[in-house]
């Protein structure tokens, strides 16, 4: 994995049952299938400000900005069109990967419970923060028990920006948040939540010299499609908003 998509959104009440459908049946498996495209993954709310993160894993950051992803974008199918007329709040990255790391020589793992630092930074200062975060705040997360995986990503700002038709369909305007941290953990809920206070709380982050606008989010995994089968490697799971 060396690029993303990272897509957090709220979906309103009345369409829930028919985003869950729409995602894991069509949208999901669609997505996986266009080329450099390796992974989808859905997480919902345990303790965030947004209902959803899903993230998509591709073989590099070109992938995001490929003429293939951008065919699907601007030729949504019926369904799609009827589903995300439900989403709200939508904040959405196409995204390099910075920095990563694997579960100290344990090889390649994932984590059931997620959390998402989304960090908002001037991008004349984006440089120097994504440094902090590789020498100082990943390190110390990577010291800590029970971290599977950490992935620093940055938002390619003009490709994030371009207004698809999905985003017409919507009628409503994306955030894009500048700067990505994504932890995965397999720790008790409640002692990875206290590793994140400690660790990512603004006071913590402030310590470190980093001064953005930070919105952290605790999401537990839901579904997950592979690209070379398509198929589902978790259950869609009804957990609740979580929130």
């Amino acid at each position: 994995m060396s690029g993303a998509v990272a897509i957090w959104h709220d979906i309103a009440a009345e369409g829930l049952a028919e985003f869950y459908a729409w995602h894991g049946e069509e949208h999901m498996p669609e997505r996986v299938s266009i080329p450099g495209f390796t992974c989808g993954r859905r997480f919902i709310a345990r303790n965030a400000d947004l209902q959803f993160f899903n993230l998509y894993e591709t073989q590099s950051p070109e992938v995001v900005r490929s003429p293939d992803y951008k065919a699907r974008l601007d030729s949504p199918t019926p369904r799609t069109l009827s589903a995300v007329r439900h989403f709200r709040h939508v904040a959405r990255s196409l995204c390099r990967v910075v920095a990563m790391h694997d579960g100290a020589e344990r090889g390649s793992a994932q984590g059931g419970l997620v959390a998402t630092l989304r960090y908002d930074i001037d991008e004349a200062q984006e440089a120097t923060d994504l440094a902090i975060f590789q020498d100082a705040v990943m390190p110390a997360l990577a010291a800590s028990p029970g971290i599977a995986a950490i992935r620093l990503l940055a938002a390619d700002r003009a490709a994030s920006g371009y207004v698809n038709a999905e985003q017409r369909a919507r009628g409503a305007a994306n955030a894009v948040p500048p700067v990505l941290l994504v932890v995965e953990s397999w720790a008790d809920e409640a002692a990875f939540g206290a590793l994140l206070e400690a660790r990512l709380s603004p006071d913590a982050l402030a310590r470190h010299g980093l001064g953005g606008v930070a919105v952290l989010g605790l999401y537990a995994h839901q579904l997950t499609v592979l690209a070379q089968t398509g198929a589902l490697r978790a259950e869609d799971q009804r957990f609740g908003s979580g929130r």
